[in-house]
Formats: structure tokens, C-alpha cells, sequence
């Protein structure tokens, strides 16, 4: 009787330590993903299977639910003994990428940053890195602000370059791939950190002073001859021009470099309050499937419907950010806040390009978008989430 009452309250602490509110919008933003694949795929000429895409989508989601498993069962201690290896490890990868990337998806993409493993099934090593990189900025924090209780402007100078340290080497590897979108969310993540660590306001100011008229500069010289000159010589691509011009004039060339862009919106406005229904792609969209999985939502469901996945992205942050707060670990409140911005960019950058706010950058939208590193990538993150409250519950028990 005893033992029975006991594995009751076992199962029932173990229940208790898991945050449904987190889990929730998860699996209805995956619900989300699955129908809206299934309709970009259907509306595909050049998918040979639509079956093959929701399976192989499907896969991925198991593979993440399973991941995110086995990270809630991780002490944080194992973690941070892990975090540095496991960083070794994502560089080294990386850094094999720049000499066996996939040949045929970078002339057609003008990145090289996908591993094939076997037929269509390839893999992105950045989406991982991503994740070993938040890691590794919250060990670096952890460690320095345990290290310097009373901080100063020296200190907070010593933990700036601490956390660039670990930070030039993954954006200058993502750089020599040739993929500017993804070297844009690792920087995202490291402001994130950066304005969580407790630096001094006297030099975040400055910061992002900096940051905002250097945007603005790069803009003004894409604008004229003489400046897009200078940008060349410092490293932009002719693509990257293409985009930013098909943002600031996104039907300047429907039938070329801003179709992407203009058919998007098109097909987003084409969709109204309430939508056309499931299942109906009138407005052909490139790589809808992907990058541009948002407009499926626009024109089926409508501005109802977008509403409703951007509610569900606001209420996961939200959770997440709840989880933030409670924890009394600092390495987890550091890892949290890096996942939060990683997600955050995401969502804000793949919906702002997609409804022409911001230019097309070729990130995916979280848990929707089609791709299984992605996928993968943010399981893991929700999982490190989910690990929090999880492994503090455990030690009270």
C-alpha cells in the first residue's frame, strides 16, 4: 500500500515539473506547420511527393519531441561540464562545412552551408550551433559574473570581450559560408545575452547607438552608386543588394528579382480577414514551403488566422519568459534568454520579411517552416526550457 502511494506521488511530481504552458503552443504551432505544408506542397509543380515531405516533417518533429525528452533529464551540472566540448565540436563541424558543403544546393542557393547526408536528406550544421553557441555565451557570463561579484566598467569591459571571444569565431565561419540571414540571429542572440549579463547601461547605451547609425549608414550607401561600390569592397554580395531592393520596391520586378517578395504579399493581402479556406494557393509563391510558409497562413486563413500564430508565438515567449524569471540558476537564466531571442528573431524576421516590413533573409519560421534542422534546433532549445523547472522540481523532491 505504502510503495503504491509512494509511486503516485512520484508520478504525480514528475507531472507537476513538467510547464504544459510551454508545451502547448509547441504542438499547436507544429499542428500549424503540418496543414500549412501540406498545402504548400500540394500547390508545388516541382514536389514530387507530398506524402514524402509531411512524413519526412513528421520525422522530424518525433526526433525533436524525443530530444527534448532526454535534455529535461540532463542536470544543469552535466551540462555545463558538457557545454565547452560540445562548442569544440560545433566549430570543428563548421569548419569541415567550408570544404565538404554541397555543391549543387550552393550554386543554387549562393550559400555553403549544408551537408548532404544521403539523397534529399541534407543538413545544416549552423541550426545546432546555434544552440552550443547560447551555451557556451551562458557558461562565459556565469562563470565571470560569479568570478566578479562587485562589477565595474573594467570588468564589464573584461566580460564584453569574454563573450566576443566565443562569438567572432562562429559569425566569421557562418561569413565564410556565405549565409548573412543565419550570421544575423547569432548576433541577435548575443545582444540578447549581452543586455542580460548585468553590463553597465553606460556601455549598452553606446552600444546600441552604435548599432542603430551603423543600420542606418549601410542603408543610405545601398541607396547610391558610389556606396553600394564601398559595400562590395567590404564583403556584401550582389544578392543581398537584390533583396534590400526588393524591400524598399517589392513590384519593381515581379518577374525577377523581387517576385519572391511581391507574390508573397500578394498572396498574404490576397487571403483578407478571414481567408480562402484550406488547401487553396491561387498566388504561386517561391519556396513556399520554407522560407515562405507564412503566406500559406495569410491567404488560407487570413488575418485571423495570422493573428492567431502570432498569439501563439507571443504566448510561448511569454511561458518561456516565465521560466526565465523562476529559475534560480543562473546559467539556465542565461541559456533561456538566448533561446528567447533566438525564437524571437526568428519570428520577427521571417513575418516582417513576408509582409514586406523587412527584407527576405532566408530564415525559417519556428516549428513550421519545412526542414529538419531547424526543427531539430529548436526542440532542443524548448527542451533546455522545459529542463528548468523540470530539474528544479526534482531537487526539491
Amino acid at each position: 500500500m505504502e510503495k503504491r502511494i509512494s509511486q503516485r506521488n512520484s508520478q504525480y511530481l514528475s507531472s507537476n515539473r513538467i510547464d504544459y504552458g510551454v508545451i502547448l503552443p509547441v504542438f499547436l504551432l507544429c499542428l500549424v506547420g503540418m496543414t500549412s505544408l501540406y498545402t504548400a506542397l500540394s500547390h508545388d509543380p516541382n514536389n514530387p511527393s507530398v506524402l514524402r515531405g509531411l512524413l519526412m516533417q513528421g520525422l522530424w518533429y518525433a526526433l525533436g519531441t524525443v530530444a527534448i525528452v532526454l535534455i529535461m533529464q540532463m542536470k544543469s551540472k552535466w551540462l555545463w561540464r558538457l557545454t565547452p566540448y560540445i562548442y569544440g565540436l560545433g566549430l570543428a563541424v563548421m569548419l569541415a562545412l567550408l570544404k565538404f558543403y554541397d555543391k549543387s544546393l550552393a550554386a543554387s542557393t549562393g550559400s555553403r552551408n549544408w551537408f548532404r547526408i544521403t539523397g534529399n536528406l541534407t543538413f545544416q550544421p549552423a541550426e545546432l550551433m546555434k544552440i552550443t553557441f547560447i551555451m557556451m555565451l551562458a557558461l562565459v557570463v556565469t562563470s565571470h559574473n560569479v568570478k566578479h561579484k562587485n562589477r565595474t566598467l573594467t570588468t564589464d569591459w573584461e566580460l564584453i570581450g569574454k563573450m566576443l571571444a566565443v562569438t567572432l569565431p562562429v559569425v566569421g565561419l557562418v561569413l565564410a559560408q556565405k549565409d548573412f540571414g543565419t550570421m544575423l540571429v547569432f548576433l541577435a542572440i548575443f545582444g540578447g545575452v549581452f543586455l542580460m549579463s548585468g553590463i553597465s547601461w553606460r556601455i549598452i547605451i553606446p552600444a546600441l547607438a552604435i548599432m542603430v547609425i551603423l543600420a542606418g549608414g549601410v542603408l543610405f550607401l545601398v541607396m547610391t552608386d558610389t556606396g553600394r561600390d564601398i559595400l562590395t569592397h567590404i564583403g556584401f554580395q550582389e544578392y543581398q543588394f537584390k533583396r534590400i531592393d526588393s524591400w524598399l520596391d517589392p513590384f519593381h520586378d515581379i518577374q525577377g528579382d523581387s517576385m519572391q517578395q511581391a507574390y508573397g504579399m500578394m498572396a498574404i493581402g490576397s487571403g483578407q480577414m478571414v481567408g480562402k479556406g484550406f488547401n487553396v494557393s491561387d498566388v504561386y509563391v517561391p519556396v513556399r514551403e520554407s522560407d515562405m510558409i507564412f503566406t500559406v497562413i495569410g491567404e488560407n486563413f487570413g488575418f485571423i488566422g495570422s493573428a492567431f500564430v502570432i498569439l501563439l508565438y507571443f504566448l510561448l515567449i511569454y511561458q518561456m519568459i516565465k521560466v526565465c524569471y523562476d529559475t534560480n540558476n543562473e546559467f539556465y537564466t542565461y541559456i533561456s534568454s538566448g533561446i528567447i531571442m533566438m525564437l524571437l528573431f526568428h519570428v520577427f524576421e521571417n513575418i516582417g520579411a513576408n509582409i514586406g516590413l523587412l527584407p527576405l533573409t532566408g530564415i525559417p519560421l519556428p516549428f513550421i517552416s519545412q526542414g529538419g534542422s531547424s526543427i531539430l534546433s529548436n526542440m532542443i532549445g524548448i527542451g533546455l526550457i522545459l529542463s528548468m523547472p523540470y530539474q528544479a522540481g526534482a531537487t526539491k523532491a
